[in-house]
């Protein structure tokens, strides 16, 4: 079975659609950022709050690097960003793992978002603002997203109907 690096926007999907792949392909699944905040002891919003972005994004490359290196047979859920900073998308696709770009509207991003105010970066925003940040932040990743492997649009599908389709570009 492949190594698959599942990517996308902040509530895309990713942490979900990583277990549920993981669970039904018999495959380990590891979260980017969980094994971050495992690593340093602290969350992510506590290590931006605390180290900076800029310490947070180099952790990130370094820990990237080692888990695509050290693990087969693997599902690995990326952060939003990932692929955006330090070459790691490019150190994504010249690995052997399959990139997926799971790619929501800003419609469905701002919905799921709204429901779940926990994160940081977004909490805060009033619905306007929250569609503006999310349609800047799409603009500006979009470039690095759509070098994905396989890009699967989630609008109105289940998490079920996602792997499926996940699964099927595998052949």
């Amino acid at each position: 079975m492949k190594n698959i690096a599942l990517l996308g926007y902040m509530a895309s999907g990713k942490t979900t659609i990583a277990k549920l792949l993981a669970e039904k392909l018999g495959q380990k699944y590891f979260d980017l950022d969980q094994i971050i905040e495992q690593d340093e002891k602290l969350s992510v919003n506590e290590i931006f709050e605390s180290k900076g972005e800029i310490y947070f994004r180099k952790r990130e490359h370094q820990i990237l690097k080692y888990v695509l290196s050290a693990n087969d047979n693997s599902i690995l859920a990326l952060g939003g960003g990932t692929p955006c900073y330090a070459g790691n998308m490019d150190i994504c696709k010249n690995s052997d793992w399959k990139t997926v770009y799971l790619r929501a509207s800003i419609d469905t991003l701002v919905n799921r978002l709204q429901q779940n105010k926990t994160r940081p970066l977004v909490r805060d925003k009033s619905p306007e603002e929250l569609q503006n940040f999310v349609a800047m932040h799409l603009f500006e990743r979009s470039f690095y997203y759509n070098q994905a492997d396989v890009i699967i649009s989630t609008d109105n599908k289940s998490p079920e109907e996602i792997v499926d389709l996940v699964i099927a570009s595998l052949t």
